[in-house]
C-alpha cells in the first residue's frame, strides 16, 4: 500500500512534464507513420498519421490537462482511417462534462467519472488513463461516456536504445471496449509503446522492441482466452444427446423434425427419432423446440485472436482466412486445434502483394515477377487452398501467377489490381473476384485512376449514374457467368461505408446495439466515410441501391456468391447474410449458401456442411425458425463446434456484451 501511495504521489506532481517526443507506428514491423507527442505544463500537442494499404487516420489533438492528469479540455480534429471527418470535443468546468464526438452532443454532470475516453485520438490518451488508473486505490474507475476502466499490470522488461536501456511496464486496460489493451510505460509511467500482436507504437528509436512488444501482446491475449475458454468449454464424459430440436436439412432446405441428434467426442453418431432413449452415461440436453443449424462459413476472413471465440458464439464454426500474418496465423491454428482457445475451423488464403507506397503489410510483399511466383510456391508446399493477389501487384504478372498456381493445385481470388479491371482478371484466369467494388469500378473509373487509394472506396459515388443495362456491366457479368468465376462481394462492409452516418445506428447493428458494451456503441454510431460534399449522402446511398442491383443480376446470371465479411465475421456475419436476402435469396438459400453451399465450395463436404451421422459434430441452437425468419440466427442458445458445447450466455459477459438467449437444461441420462 505505501508504494501504491508513493507512486499515486509522483504521478499526481506532474501530470504532463514537459516532454517533445515521437514514436513510430508500426505494421507487422514495417514503418506505417508517426505519433509526435509535444507536452509542456498542462497543454499537449498531438500529431498522429500513419497510412497502410492506402488509409490510415490523419489526427491533431489538442488537451488541457488538470493537476490529477485528467482532461479538462480536448480537441481532436483530422480524419479516420475511412475519411470520415473528426471534430471531436471535451470540456470540464464547473462541475459538468460536455462533449461531442460522431453520435452527437451530451452532457452531464460529474459524479464518479471524470475521466473522459476520446472516440478518434491517438493511443497517447491509454499512457494518460494509464496514469489516472495507477493513481486510483482500486486500478478502477468510472469513466466518460460510459462503463469502468481497469488496469492490470502484465509485466516488466527493459529494452535498448539511443538513450540507454529503458526499463518498462506493460498493462492491461479493460473495460473500454470488447477486448482490453496493452499499454507499455517507462519509469515514469510515459508512455513507451502500444502494442497489438500485429500492431504496435514503439518510441523513436526502439523500433527494435517491436517484435517482442508484439509477441508479449499476444501471450497476454491468449492468457485472457485460455482463461475463457477453462470457463466456457463443456466438454462432457460420454455421449451428448440434444432432444427436441428441429434440424435445417440444407440438402432439402427444409426443417425437419423433432429430433434427437447424439454426439461421441468430434463426430456425430446418429439422428435419433426424439423419443429414442438415451444410453447409460449420455448428457442430455434439452432443445425446447428450438433448430440446430449446421456450422456456417465466414468466407472473408482476417481472422485474429480477438474474433475467434466471437465467431463460434454466433454459430461460425468455420472460417476462409483471407490474408494474414503467416506466423500470428500458425499459432492460432494450433491453439485452437488443440483446444488451447476456442475457435473456427480455418481454411488459408495466401496474400501476396506487391511493393508500393500503398502496399498492405499484410502478409508476403514481392517486388519482381519471380519473387511473385516462388511465393506462389511456398503457399502451395504449405497446403494453402489458394493464394489471394492484391492491389499494388503488377497486372501483367497475373497470367503467370495463375497458371503456376493452378498447375500446382491452387485456386486464385484477388482484388483487382490498380490500373487493370475484372474483365482483364478473368482473362488472366482468377477463380474468384473479392470485393463487389472491386467489380464495378472497372465499370466507372478511367484508366489512370489509382484505387491503391481510398478512390477504390470513395469513387461508388459514381454508381447511382451508371446503367446496369449497359455493355460494360453486361459483358463483365457474362464473362463471370461463362467462366464460372464467384464472387466475394462483403455486401455489409459496403452497406457500413455507404450508409453509415454520424450520430445514427448503422444499419445492419441496429438490432444487437443495445446489447453492446459502450464503446461498440459509439463506432456503430460513426459513419466511415466523408459525407460532407454536397450531394454526397443522396450519391452514397444510392451507390449503395446498385449495389445490391447488381449482386441481384449476378444470382440471376447463375453466378456463385460467396457469404464474407471482411468485418471480423460474428455479428457482421449475420448481417451480411440478412443482406444477401435483400438480392433475391429467401432464408432457407442463404442457410444452405452458408453451410453445405460453402462446405462443398471448399471441398469439405464429406465432413462439413449439414447435420448428419459421421460429420463432425459442429452446429449450432436457436430458439426460433430461422427458416421463416432468417434473424433468428442472432438468438443462439448453444453452439458445438468440434464436439465441443459452448454457451453464448457464457461467453459474451467477458466482452461487455449482454447476451442474446438463455442457455439450454442440461441432464445426466437416467
Amino acid at each position: 500500500m505505501l508504494k501504491k501511495l508513493l507512486l499515486a504521489t509522483l504521478i499526481l506532481a506532474s501530470p504532463a512534464a514537459a516532454e517533445m517526443r515521437e514514436y513510430r507506428v508500426l505494421s507487422g514491423g514495417n514503418d506505417v507513420g508517426h505519433l509526435r507527442v509535444d507536452a509542456e505544463g498542462s497543454r499537449v500537442a498531438i500529431d498522429y498519421d500513419y497510412k497502410n494499404n492506402g488509409r490510415g487516420p490523419t489526427i491533431a489533438e489538442t488537451i488541457t490537462l488538470d493537476a490529477d492528469g485528467y482532461p479538462l479540455r480536448w480537441e481532436i480534429e483530422g480524419a479516420t482511417t475511412f475519411g470520415n471527418l473528426v471534430d471531436e470535443t471535451f470540456v470540464l468546468e464547473n462541475g459538468r462534462a460536455r462533449w461531442r464526438d460522431a453520435t452527437g452532443e451530451r452532457e452531464t454532470a460529474i459524479a464518479d467519472a471524470r475521466f473522459y475516453i476520446d472516440q478518434n485520438g491517438s493511443p497517447w490518451s491509454l499512457a494518460l488513463l494509464a496514469r489516472a488508473l495507477l493513481a486510483d486505490a482500486d486500478d478502477s474507475m468510472a469513466v466518460l461516456p460510459g462503463g469502468t476502466a481497469t488496469l492490470t499490470e502484465r509485466g516488466t522488461a527493459s529494452h535498448d536504445g539511443p538513450d540507454g536501456a529503458v526499463a518498462t511496464t506493460t498493462y492491461e486496460i479493460a473495460g473500454l471496449d470488447l477486448n482490453p489493451v496493452y499499454v507499455t510505460l517507462d519509469a515514469e509511467n510515459r508512455l513507451f509503446a502500444f502494442a497489438s500482436p500485429r500492431f504496435a507504437i514503439v518510441r523513436t528509436g526502439y523500433e527494435a522492441a517491436d517484435e517482442a512488444l508484439r509477441n508479449r501482446a499476444q501471450e497476454l491475449s491468449t492468457e485472457r482466452f485460455v482463461r475463457i475458454q477453462a470457463e466456457a468449454a463443456r466438454n462432457f464424459d460420454g455421449p451428448v444427446r440434444v432432444r427436441n430440436v428441429h434440424i435445417f436439412d440444407p440438402e432439402t432446405m427444409t426443417r425437419t423434425g423433432p429430433h434427437a441428434v447424439v454426439w461421441h467426442n468430434d463426430r456425430i453418431s446418429s439422428i435419433q427419432p426424439n423419443d429414442a432413449p438415451a444410453t447409460e452415461g449420455e448428457t442430455i440436453i434439452d432443445g425446447a423446440g428450438g433448430t440446430l443449424v449446421p456450422g456456417m462459413y465466414e468466407m472473408h476472413g482476417h481472422i485474429s485472436q480477438n474474433v475467434a471465440l466471437l465467431n463460434i458464439a454466433a454459430g461460425v464454426t468455420s472460417v476462409r482466412d483471407m490474408g494474414n500474418e503467416n506466423d500470428v496465423l500458425d499459432g492460432l491454428i494450433e491453439r485452437i486445434a488443440d483446444g488451447t482457445i476456442a475457435g473456427p475451423r480455418i481454411t488459408r488464403s495466401g496474400f501476396i502483394e506487391g511493393l508500393s507506397e500503398f502496399s498492405s503489410q499484410t502478409g508476403e510483399l514481392v517486388e519482381t515477377e519471380e519473387e511473385a511466383l516462388a511465393q506462389v510456391r511456398w503457399y502451395a508446399a504449405r497446403g494453402f487452398h489458394q493464394v489471394k493477389l492484391y492491389n499494388s501487384m503488377t497486372p501483367d504478372w497475373a497470367p503467370r501467377l495463375v497458371a503456376e498456381a493452378h498447375r500446382l493445385g491452387l485456386r486464385v481470388a484477388g482484388h483487382v489490381p490498380a490500373f487493370s479491371n475484372a474483365d482483364a482478371m478473368i482473362a488472366a484466369g482468377f477463380d474468384e473476384l473479392t470485393h463487389i467494388n472491386q467489380v464495378m469500378l472497372g465499370w466507372v473509373l478511367e484508366p489512370h485512376e489509382d484505387t491503391r487509394t481510398l478512390l477504390r472506396l470513395t469513387a461508388l459515388d459514381r454508381l447511382p449514374a451508371l446503367d446496369l443495362d449497359s455493355e460494360p456491366v453486361q459483358h463483365t457479368i457474362g464473362l463471370m457467368a461463362q467462366n464460372n468465376i464467384a464472387i466475394d462481394p462483403t455486401i455489409a462492409i459496403h452497406e457500413a461505408l455507404l450508409l453509415g452516418r454520424n450520430g445514427e445506428v448503422s444499419p445492419g447493428f441496429a438490432d444487437i446495439f443495445d446489447h453492446m458494451p459502450v464503446g461498440q456503441q459509439r463506432s456503430l454510431q460513426e459513419a466511415w466515410a466523408d459525407i460532407s460534399a454536397e450531394g454526397a449522402d443522396e450519391r452514397y446511398r444510392g451507390a449503395f441501391d446498385q449495389v445490391i442491383r447488381t449482386i441481384a443480376m449476378m444470382r440471376e446470371r447463375g453466378i456463385r456468391i460467396v457469404p464474407g465479411t471482411d468485418m471480423g465475421g460474428s455479428f457482421a456475419y449475420h448481417r451480411e447474410l440478412e443482406l444477401f436476402e435483400r438480392a433475391g435469396y429467401s432464408a432457407p438459400e442463404v442457410l444452405r449458401l452458408a453451410t453445405l453451399g460453402m462446405a462443398e465450395y471448399l471441398g469439405q463436404d464429406e465432413d462439413l456442411g449439414s447435420i448428419a451421422g459421421g460429420k463432425y459434430a459442429d452446429f449450432f441452437l436457436v430458439p426460433g425458425d430461422p427458416t421463416a425468419d432468417l434473424s433468428a440466427i442472432k438468438s443462439i442458445a448453444m453452439v458445438v463446434a468440434n464436439g465441443t458445447v459452448y454457451f453464448p450466455a457464457d461467453i459474451y459477459p467477458h466482452f461487455g456484451i449482454r447476451p442474446f438467449a438463455e442457455p439450454p437444461e442440461v441432464t445426466a441420462a437416467d
